[in-house]
């Protein structure tokens, strides 16, 4: 099995403040990875851990099998970073600010427009970035990770604060660049984003990793918090337990005519979250 990255046993402190405890995962190469937790889990400081951007304490972190901190200059231009709006120019335009990377990674100018089309971008191409909307500068950001075919690209929350509209497209871009053996690592606090989008997550809460595996398995592990939700014809709501146990009640209620709606709520990776944690994936730890 190809592994894009692997942490073992990481762990990194600021002063006196533990951030990360104990780190351990992999990620297959051509998969789209998902860290969930909220804001001051320890999501950046991991990213900024695997880029070789910080050295952690204790632990060891590797690109494609090579320790990060060995990393050649050659296999950095392989590596995507779209960290907030980390890597623009303000003053600069769009295209400017493409071609200033282009010329970095030593890749043909044509492609600046290319990728500027890529992501909707191109008629905005002589304005400067500064008079972009929140949505555009991510895009734009996105574009500017992914515009040197990166094996690998990391993603620090990208579509946090977005509209629907905006998300979607970077939803399908991502998709997109999954489907061309990009592997990709995203940084969320959004649940259905990472359900959507990732083969495979890791809940992280305090900085210390408390599950790991495919949006699928780990909801179906905590398959006891599937309840059944009525809500009765008086506005009256009752949850009951997904079972056996649930049948008389809800066999009195038929024959009594009291249900307005009945659904059932399997477990999320939200409702797991927080009964692992007691604190929602949205909340600030």
């Amino acid at each position: 099995m190809n592994y894009a990255i692997r942490a073992e046993r990481i762990s990194h402190s600021f002063a006196d403040k533990k951030v990360l405890n104990n780190i351990t995962f992999a990620v297959q190469e051509g998969e789209i990875f998902g860290l969930l937790g909220p804001s001051g889990a320890g999501k950046t400081t991991l990213i900024k851990i695997l880029t070789g951007q910080l050295k952690q304490k204790n632990g060891s972190a590797a690109l494609f099998g090579k320790d990060t901190a060995k990393l050649t200059a050659l296999e950095h231009s392989r590596i995507g970073i779209m960290m907030d709006n980390w890597g623009l120019y303000e003053r600069l335009s769009a295209y400017d600010n493409l071609l200033f990377y282009a010329d970095i990674y030593h890749i043909s100018h044509s492609v600046v427009n290319e990728t500027l089309k890529d992501f909707g971008l191109y008629e905005a191409r002589k304005l400067p970035v500064s008079k972009f909307s929140k949505g555009m500068k991510n895009r734009l950001s996105l574009a500017r990770a992914l515009m040197n075919h990166a094996k690998l690209v990391f993603l620090d929350e990208p579509t946090s604060g977005l509209d629907p509209a905006t998300t979607k497209q970077i939803h399908e871009a991502l998709k997109e660049q999954k489907e061309k053996g990009t592997t990709i690592f995203l940084t969320t606090h959004n649940m259905f984003e990472a359900q959507y989008l990732c083969d495979s997550i890791a809940l992280l809460s305090r900085g210390s990793m408390i599950e790991c595996g495919s949006p699928v398995d780990i909801c179906k592990k905590y398959n006891h918090l599937n309840r059944i939700e009525v809500t009765c014809r008086d506005g009256k709501k009752v949850s009951l337990e997904n079972g056996s146990q649930a049948i008389p009640l809800l066999k009195d209620y038929l024959e009594h005519n009291l249900i307005e709606t009945i659904h059932s709520t399997e477990p999320t990776l939200e409702t797991v979250f927080i009964e692992l944690t007691g604190k929602g994936l949205d909340s600030n730890e």
